[in-house]
């Protein structure tokens, strides 16, 4: 079995959510159906692991401490990159070590997938230029600031319309979920998405126009 790598970005005031919504679809995501087969990682199509600045604690909003599984100078290959918002992405904006990585990485990632207001990352990288994009609804003026021939998508959870291109956008906070599912749909069909789905027992919305 080909195992993907999934990287989740962390950093301070990460939106829990974000980042923890779609580490429980790709960490629960199992080829064997079945509550047993959760048991072990023997038909896991995906390795989840989360990579920050450094190793010290991350604190995510509402106190959250989490320790980073790597930093970036440790990080392994990334098959599928995720980078979740939070009120910590504004800083970013202006970090050229995070915006440095994140450009090294989605060159060797399949695909690079943003929850919230992470696309305001991938647009401060001109990542999204010309395409279709969304964001959290309170940051979707923001995002066609940051880059006006962006076209903002205002009332769709998953943006995948340039998912050839290896860029996915998701809408905010729960959104992340919606696209974690719509990446294992993708990837290894539907019948495992809605297995996954089932198991951890979210009801998935029926695909809208951009899903």
């Amino acid at each position: 079995m080909n195992t993907r790598t999934v990287g989740i970005l962390i950093f301070d005031d990460v939106e829990v959510l974000d980042f923890a919504g779609p580490y429980e679809v790709f960490s629960r995501t199992r080829l064997v159906p079945g509550a047993a087969s959760r048991r072990s990682d023997e038909s896991a199509p995906f390795n989840v692991f989360t990579i920050a600045r450094s190793l010290e604690p991350i604190a995510a909003t509402g106190g959250l401490r989490v320790i980073p599984d790597f930093d970036f100078s440790t990080s392994p290959s990334i098959d599928l990159l995720v980078i979740p918002g939070g009120f910590g992405t504004r800083p970013l904006l202006d970090d050229e070590l995070t915006l440095d990585w994140i450009r090294t990485f989605t060159e060797s990632a399949s695909i690079t997938a943003s929850v919230c207001t992470g696309a305001l990352l991938l647009a401060q990288l001109g990542m999204l230029k010309g395409r279709k994009a969304t964001t959290h609804w309170g940051a979707l003026d923001s995002l066609n600031e940051i880059d006006p021939t962006i076209d903002v998508q205002r009332a769709t959870r998953v943006v995948m319309d340039s998912l050839p291109d290896g860029l996915v956008t998701s809408a905010g906070v729960s959104s992340g979920i919606d696209m974690a599912f719509a990446m294992v749909e993708h990837l290894h069909g539907r019948e495992v998405a809605n297995e996954t789905a089932h198991y951890i027992e979210y009801p998935r919305p029926r695909p809208r126009p951009g899903m």
